[in-house]
């Protein structure tokens, strides 16, 4: 077949390797400038983090061994209290249970470099998509630079151009888009002085959050979080930092000038159906599904996409029945996926510094290393396998269940954990 795919971001650039791997020609239009010439995006977050998912979506392509020295390991969460004491949380209960923080310029760049080895893959950057045929199907893009307008017909094309996709009015019957009413600023800091292996968290209720990710040169990328309208009403950034993230002033020397030059980036979750018209037109990643960053699952949900679609497209001759099947083997999925990453947004802000939370934390890492294999906390399953999202949702309610009949309130939690790490570290002593 001969297939156009809308976006060579992470998910159109992966999609195109597949395609390119079964015979299939592929053309790619981006609106964005070619990622191994420019920089980095202004506005859109720079790191990303790389879980289980990814991993092995990369790894099905034979591209993870090339992203991995271009990462950093995350191993765990080191979480700032407002005294300025740092608290390590390691991610899971074995010590392969990381992430991978791994700039987006980077990632996008291999992909690209990737694809385009494949002579039956082109991809057109600085190439705007200004009307689309679905029962062509046929796409006309205009480029940057001349106007020129491009016609292109083909037998199927993907629509993987993010949250404010212009493949995906074509076919939508039903769409929610919501703006959580926070933003966040990407800023710096040149070197972090302890557990550099980790996502750092500031968490500071509804006055702000900040999140931060490695990089191989010793630094992090910060990301504050605030209520939109407070970006504007912070006209001294040094003085708000002094007040509400003390212990991280000192970190930024270049703060007051990026929070004066970067943009304010928005937050966006979409739901829409369908994600596909007979055999012509499909939606993945964003445009289908796009969620809140707070679980870190946006790009690594839209790189398994490229996979279940890889697969249903194996398996069926017919495009319309391999789309039908990818949506429905994903849907439950994503859905479950963004109500997880609403939940995640309150637990970063407020639940890492609150004692209930910790004591639950560590009885569920405590519980896992006690039963491996039969206890696996929510936060293990979601990012450090690839068990669908749905089932997982589903196991941890299962297990929290059989907790609950246990009849232990909040202290007999507490107390549990403590027994399980004494036991724990008895068994390590022997």
């Amino acid at each position: 077949m001969k297939i156009l795919i809308v976006g060579a971001g992470p998910a159109g650039s992966l999609l195109a390797c597949h395609l390119a791997r079964r015979g299939h020609r592929v053309e790619v239009f981006e609106r964005r400038p070619d990622p191994r010439l420019a920089g980095d995006d202004e506005g859109r977050s720079i790191n990303l983090g790389l879980s289980a998912r990814g991993v092995r979506a990369l790894t099905d392509v034979g591209l993870m061994d090339r992203i991995r020295p271009l990462a950093v390991p995350m191993r765990g969460r080191a979480v700032h209290a407002p005294d300025g004491r740092v608290s390590f949380h390691p991610y899971g209960a074995r010590s392969d249970q990381i992430l991978h923080s791994v700039r987006r310029r980077d990632l996008v760049t291999a992909l690209v470099e990737h694809a385009a080895a494949h002579p039956q893959v082109t991809f057109r950057f600085r190439h705007r998509v200004v009307d689309l045929d679905r029962d062509a199907p046929a796409l006309e893009a205009e480029e940057e630079d001349t106007g020129r307008r491009l016609r292109c017909t083909a037998d199927a094309v993907v629509g993987a151009d993010g949250a404010f996709s212009t493949v995906r009015p074509s076919i939508e019957r039903d769409l929610r888009r919501e703006f959580l009413p926070w933003g966040y600023k990407e800023l710096t800091i040149p070197s972090m002085p302890v557990h550099h292996e980790a996502l750092h968290v500031w968490p500071g209720g509804d006055d702000g959050l900040i999140v931060t990710h490695p990089n191989r040169d010793g630094s992090h990328t910060a990301t504050l979080f605030l209520p939109v309208e407070r970006f504007a009403q912070i006209t001294d950034p040094e003085a708000f930092f002094a007040r509400r993230f003390p212990d991280a002033l000192p970190l930024m020397p270049y703060l007051a000038k990026e929070y004066g030059e970067r943009p304010v980036g928005h937050l966006v979750s979409v739901r829409t159906r369908p994600w596909r018209h007979e055999g012509k037109v499909v939606l993945l990643g964003d445009a289908a599904h796009a969620v809140y960053p707070f679980y870190g699952q946006g790009m690594n949900s839209a790189l398994e996409d490229c996979t279940v679609l890889d697969r249903c497209l194996a398996r069926h001759a017919d495009p319309a029945a391999a789309f039908a099947e990818f949506e429905r083997a994903r849907r439950p999925h994503t859905d479950v996926l963004e109500e997880l990453s609403r939940r995640n947004f309150a637990e970063l802000r407020d639940g890492v510094r609150a004692p209930l939370h910790r004591a639950r934390k560590r009885l569920d890492l405590l519980l896992a290393r006690a039963l491996p294999g039969r206890w696996v906390p929510l936060y293990t399953m979601i990012s450090h396998t690839t068990t669908p999202y749905a089932d997982a949702l589903a196991k941890a309610e299962r297990q929290d269940a059989a907790l609950r009949r246990t009849a232990l309130g909040a202290a007999g939690l507490a107390v549990l954990a403590a027994v399980l790490a004494a036991v724990f570290l008895a068994r390590k002593g022997r």
